[in-house]
């Protein structure tokens, strides 16, 4: 055995259905665990879904279903769509099973005892997106969450809280002196987050806010944070603590992520971990998004793409092919249908099937499949081999570097080269001339080209590769990587088939009619936003007077005003940018009275103004006439 990789997944949160993104992280990983089983590895790889917290909570409630009934269709979704991508995971963990609850709840308990945990009384800015408090840096200029977009809700609670700062010089220390973090500018981003102390983490809430969640099991009243919870499944997956073999496999775990959770898996979990008296993950890589239009790939925005539906209609090989090939690992990555065609066509249509179809179709037509013995070797046969030898050991060197894009396009030009080689020496002449003993040895040498190229790119083609390993007489599963230079396969004698194309092309006039997702029903905007009497009577909506206003300083969007309503309230809006404070004295204007206190920038905000958004600007929006401070508006 060579050695012993654990790769981990994060575990996807259910809230919604799986997507590019989620798709890329879990090939990715996929790609990486086949290709060190093909190199004699121990690999265990381990994905799942995180499936408690807020969000899952009101995810559930919008489709009328309970929270168990949600995650668990959700999860079979991840699941399902991972099998049909063929993922070759050895455990898929969900955060609502009992083995993982116990784990959870027997670390909770050995720090509690430890003396980690603190129950204290807090009181701040909090995103139900994010599902933890806010700093300040973290809020706009509008005091919205910067992630989210939306106001943070101002809540003042008890809850159990992990001494963070403790562990931040360790933390630092340990950053700057190993290599834990791929690529090296998100480790800088971290250790720039360890510049300052680290604010204490919430690790419980209450039962009587959120019920959905596992157990403190020093106090019943609470549950654990999503996040708190959700990271120990890199433990729990493997057994942690009664599997005899955890230990080894922890001491060779390598964790994979997208850049977005960068701070609880860079930050949380190494602490976690450190408290516990477990040593940190051997590598944390991260990767960037997929863009459309330059733009995050977002459900609000309407440009997610369904990968199981991307494979099922263009081939899982392709999209596997395509997400490893034109994301550089670590950076951001613009996703086309057309440059998706484009890229199939040009490497897997044009270069490598058509070498593939080549070479077999002359087997077959002159030599009924069978394989020739070698000849004399001529220069140009040497040179074949040489390209190719060289191209696997930069493959190699690149793809364990992750750098999967450089490692495709390094085997791809051996690829082109032995499609020069074969025009070169152009075999069908030698037959047509009589010179079958050459024609054999030149056929035979490209057979052993193709065997290479489609044993390394296993791993990142696992259909197409395994059906043209068997038309040439072989096995994925009897090979290794080391017969990628095992020029003495496929054997004398033994029998190849040409079979369909492997990679037929798309034509121009089938890409006018491509689609990257099945089109999304179109809810009408009166089905969309149509809600009972009783919820617009929930808003409590009246007529205030501005009394005073003025810029908050430091925010060049934000006034704070004084406003009648009968009585005074201070509000924070953001309109600075269409009204200047002395405009605003004595205005009437409509607002909402029964939102909950928030802090923005430091100040109290008691309300919130309505106004209307159009291309031209922002409007308050103000009554015809005079009236009241106060009068409710119905």
């Amino acid at each position: 055995m060579a050695g012993i990789k654990y790769f981990t997944t994060p575990i996807y949160y259910v809230n919604s259905y799986p997507h590019l993104g989620h798709a890329y992280t879990t090939l990715v990983v996929d790609s990486l665990a086949r290709y060190y089983r093909l190199k004699g590895y121990e690999v265990f790889f381990l994905t799942g879904t995180d499936e408690h917290g807020d969000k899952i909570v009101k995810a559930a409630q919008k489709v009328g279903k309970s929270p168990q009934e949600f995650v668990d269709e959700i999860a079979t979704i991840f699941r399902k769509t991972w099998d049909s991508l063929l993922v070759t995971y050895d455990n898929f963990i969900r955060t609502t099973e009992e083995r993982h609850k116990k784990v959870v709840q027997y670390i909770l308990q050995k720090l509690y005892e430890k003396g980690e945990f603190y129950l204290d009384e807090y009181e701040g800015n909090y995103c139900f997106g994010c599902e933890r408090f806010l700093t300040s840096k973290e809020l706009d200029e509008e005091g919205k969450c910067k992630d989210h977009k939306t106001p943070p809700v101002y809540l003042k609670e008890k809850n159990y809280f992990f001494n963070l700062e403790k562990y931040r010089p360790w933390l630092k220390e340990l950053l700057e002196k190993e290599d834990l973090i791929y690529p090296s500018f998100y480790k800088e981003e971290v250790l720039n987050l360890l510049e300052e102390p680290l604010p204490p983490l919430c690790i419980s809430r209450p039962k009587a806010r959120l019920s959905w969640g596992i157990e403190l099991p020093f106090d019943r009243d609470y549950v654990t944070y999503v996040w708190f919870d959700a990271l120990i499944n890199y433990l729990s997956g493997i057994g942690f603590p009664e599997n005899p073999s955890w230990e080894k496999l922890w001491t060779n775990s390598y964790h994979f992520i997208a850049k977005d959770i960068l701070k609880p898996h860079a930050i949380y979990w190494p602490i976690m971990l450190r408290a516990l008296g477990l040593p940190p993950y051997k590598k944390l890589f991260v990767h960037g998004y997929w863009l459309m239009h330059k733009m995050k790939m977002s459900k609000s925005l309407g440009n997610i793409v369904d990968p199981l539906y991307l494979s099922q209609k263009y081939g899982r090989d392709i999209l596997r092919y395509y997400l490893l090939r034109e994301m550089a690992f670590g950076y951001d990555a613009e996703f086309s249908l057309e440059n998706f065609i484009l890229r199939y066509n040009a490497d897997l249509a044009n270069d490598y099937g058509n070498l593939i179809f080549r070479t077999l179709n002359l087997v077959e037509k002159h030599f009924k499949g069978v394989v020739q013995p070698y000849g004399e070797l001529r220069p140009e046969d040497l040179e074949l081999r040489a390209v190719v030898e060289g191209a696997l050991k930069k493959y190699e060197k690149y793809f364990e570097a992750l750098q999967f894009h450089t490692a495709l396009e390094e085997l791809f030009q051996a690829i082109r080269y032995a499609n020069v080689y074969i025009d070169r020496t152009a075999p069908w002449k030698e037959i047509k001339e009589g010179r079958l003993e050459r024609a054999g040895t030149i056929l035979r040498n490209l057979l052993s080209a193709i065997k290479a190229f489609a044993i390394a790119l296993s791993p990142v083609l696992p259909d197409s590769s395994e059906t043209l390993l068997r038309n040439l007489g072989l096995n994925l599963k009897d090979l290794s990587f080391e017969d990628t230079t095992n020029w003495g396969l496929p054997k004398e004698g033994s029998i190849v088939y040409k079979g369909s194309p492997l990679f037929p092309r798309i034509e121009k006039e089938e890409i006018s009619e491509m689609k990257i997702q099945e089109p999304i029903k179109e809810e009408s905007k009166e089905e969309k936003e149509v809600y009972p009497i009783e919820e617009f009577r929930k808003w409590d909506l009246r007529i205030g007077k501005v009394v005073f206003a003025e810029k908050v300083q430091g925010a060049d969007k934000l006034l704070r005003l004084e406003v009648l309503c009968p009585e005074k309230r201070q509000i924070v809006s953001g309109i600075a940018q269409y009204y200047k404070p002395e405009e605003l004295i004595g205005k009437e204007v409509v607002i909402v009275v029964n939102l909950k206190p928030a802090k923005i920038r430091g100040i109290l905000s008691e309300g919130m103004l309505l106004a209307a958004h159009d291309d031209k600007g922002l409007t308050l929006i103000v009554p015809e006439k005079e009236v009241t401070a106060g009068a409710k508006v119905s």
